[in-house]
């Protein structure tokens, strides 16, 4: 998913939503519709979700230093995480507050009454658009998948998030022009609280699936199963390794892969030409799949005696190179770092 892609979306979504917020507010000021000032709270979080969203990638391309060695990638994860916090508390309970509270005292909507309506057709309008950019972008990255499983499955956080927001938002505009046009036609004020209690409920519910989604990512994934095998078979693709013992994946960042390998070799006559059989599988693995950026690979005599007992690999002898061979190993690392 490129950056540029989610940057797009994001920048469209906060104009959107500042726009939106501000007619909002005023059409809130003129009806007293507890609809209206769900709606107008909902569209100010939203917009500083999007600000949080930017904040996060720009965060996030700051260099490698000593004390974070692998980089800022991951930060992108922390403030999409903050951004479901702030759609649940600021978005979802404060509706369902509001409802509360306008349930108590059911007022009409007795001044203004076309300007909630005009307001809430606007709005539909103009986050449509926003919806619709996001959808674009998304769709130069999704391929074949289902949105379930984008959204699910999606490594940058910033698309899933801005398509989320931005579908609640339309729902939401929805459940509002459902209770402010309830509200107008029948003179209860009880149909405008049930739509502000629909949109908190809504909110809520788009905020923890976000954060279920977003914790994933914070506690680290590995490499989707498509890749996951493009790998090994970089890896085996060649008479430098006979076979993978074990391999685990790391994503670092929404663009970077981490890829720790012990490989069984053969038995090389010398030390450089397992480095240089080394360096050999990591360019193919960085070919196969660029984003593995950051690749450790530890070579070792591999035993079928030695898999039985749980280890996979013999023990060292005087006639092979044994588990760890310090400058394939440091190899690897450079190597790694270089490309991260």
């Amino acid at each position: 998913m490129s950056a540029n892609g989610g940057t797009k979306a994001i920048i469209a979504a906060l104009l959107a939503n500042i726009g939106i917020a501000i007619t909002k507010f005023i059409a809130f000021l003129l009806t007293s519709s507890s609809s209206m000032l769900a709606e107008s709270i909902h569209s100010v979080a939203d917009s500083g979700n999007q600000a949080l969203l930017l904040l996060g990638g720009k965060r996030a391309k700051r260099a490698a230093t000593p004390q974070h060695p692998f980089g800022y990638g991951r930060e992108r994860y922390i403030y999409a995480f903050i951004v479901s916090i702030v759609l649940f508390s600021l978005g979802g309970l404060f509706a369902l507050y509001e409802a509360w509270h306008k349930a108590a005292d059911p007022h009409p909507i007795t001044a203004w009454q076309w300007v909630p309506v005009t307001v809430l057709l606007a709005a539909i309008v103009m986050e449509g658009f926003s919806f619709r950019t996001a959808i674009k972008e998304s769709n130069h990255t999704r391929g074949s998948q289902s949105w379930v499983n984008f959204i699910r499955r999606a490594k940058a956080p910033e698309l899933p998030v801005v398509l989320l927001e931005d579908f609640g938002a339309l729902v939401g505009l929805v459940l509002a022009l459902f209770g402010v046009g309830l509200t107008l036609i029948t003179g209860n004020g009880m149909w405008d609280a049930a739509g502000t209690a629909m949109i908190g409920v809504l909110l809520v519910i788009i905020a923890i699936v976000l954060a279920i989604e977003t914790k994933s990512l914070l506690l680290g994934e590995g490499a989707d199963p498509g890749d996951l095998a493009t790998i090994e078979q970089a890896v085996t693709g060649g008479p430098e390794v006979e076979r993978i013992i074990h391999m685990k994946t790391l994503y670092l960042g929404p663009e970077e892969l981490m890829v720790a390998a012990k490989i069984g070799v053969p038995a090389w006559e010398s030390a450089e030409e397992l480095a240089r059989g080394i360096n050999t599988v990591e360019a193919r693995i960085r070919a196969a799949v660029p984003i593995a950026r950051v690749i450790y690979l530890e070579p070792d005599i591999y035993s079928v005696a030695a898999e039985r007992a749980g280890t996979g690999t013999a023990a060292p002898t005087a006639a092979a190179p044994t588990a760890a061979v310090p400058s394939p190993s440091e190899s690897g690392e450079v190597a790694g770092r270089a490309g991260g």
